[in-house]
C-alpha cells in the first residue's frame, strides 16, 4: 500500500466505533499516530507513509461522505446504512458494536402487533420502521420521528411502541418496556464509495482481505 500518490480517505463514526475501528486497523499495521493525540484540534489526520487520511464524523453522516466520494471508505453501524439508504457498497461485517434493532413497548402492546390496525410507532429510525411495518408485516402505522429518548414514547402515550436499538435491554426493563419483535441484528460495517471501488480496487481489496483474515 506504499508509494501510492493518492490518499485513501476513511470516514469513521465518532466514539466507541472509531476507537474499535482504529484498534482493528492497527492490528493489521494500519496506524495513524496523529489520532492518538486527544488534545488535537485537527479535523483530518494523515498517515503520510501509507497515504491514508482519516476524519471523524457523526454516524448518520458517514454514508453521505462515502456516497459523494469525500471519503473512499467508511465504518458505521448497519442501522445507519439502512436508515440513510445511500448508494454505497457494504463490503465487510467487522463483528463489533453488536446489538439488535427491535420493536419494543409495554407487554400489552404485543396484541396490537398481531392485527392490522393502525398503531403509532416512535423511532429515531423512521425509514427502518416504515420498511419493517409496511413491507414485512403489511401493517399500516403512523410513524413519529424522535431524536431523544424514544423509550418515553409509550410511557407518555405518544406512541404504542417504539423501534430502537437494544444492546442489553436494561433501559427498557427499568421503564416497564420489553422487546416485542426483533427486526434485524446490528454491527459495524465497512462501506466503500462505488467509484473508489473501481479506481482503487487493488488497495481496497488488499485492505478488506487483511481485515477479513484478522476477524475471521
Amino acid at each position: 500500500m506504499k508509494n501510492e500518490k493518492r490518499y485513501l480517505t476513511f470516514a469513521l463514526g465518532k466514539g466507541r466505533l472509531a476507537e474499535k475501528t482504529l484498534d482493528l486497523l492497527e492490528s493489521i499495521g494500519v496506524t495513524c499516530e496523529e489520532m492518538k493525540d486527544k488534545n488535537s484540534r485537527k479535523l483530518i489526520f494523515v498517515n503520510e507513509e501509507l497515504k491514508l487520511q482519516f476524519f471523524l464524523s457523526k454516524n448518520p453522516d458517514v454514508p453521505t461522505y462515502v456516497e459523494y466520494g469525500a471519503a473512499d471508505i467508511g465504518v458505521v453501524g448497519n442501522d445507519i446504512i439502512r436508515e440513510e439508504n445511500r448508494s454505497v457498497y457494504e463490503v465487510l461485517d467487522l463483528g463489533f458494536g453488536k446489538c439488535r434493532m427491535c420493536v419494543c413497548g409495554p407487554q400489552e402492546a404485543q396484541e396490537l402487533l398481531q392485527h392490522h390496525q393502525i398503531i403509532r410507532v416512535a423511532s429515531k429510525y423512521p425509514n427502518i420502521a416504515k420498511d419493517y411495518f409496511y413491507n414485512k408485516k403489511h401493517q399500516t402505522v403512523d410513524i413519529i420521528k424522535l431524536n431523544g429518548s424514544v423509550e418515553l414514547g409509550p410511557i407518555v402515550k405518544l406512541s404504542d411502541v417504539i423501534v430502537d436499538i437494544v444492546e442489553t435491554g436494561s433501559t427498557l426493563r427499568e421503564n416497564g418496556l420489553d422487546v416485542l419483535e426483533e427486526i434485524c441484528p446490528i454491527s459495524a460495517r465497512m462501506i466503500v464509495n462505488r467509484v473508489s471501488m473501481q479506481m482503487e480496487a487493488d488497495r481496497i481489496r488488499k485492505l478488506i482481505g487483511m481485515l477479513r483474515e484478522k476477524i475471521s
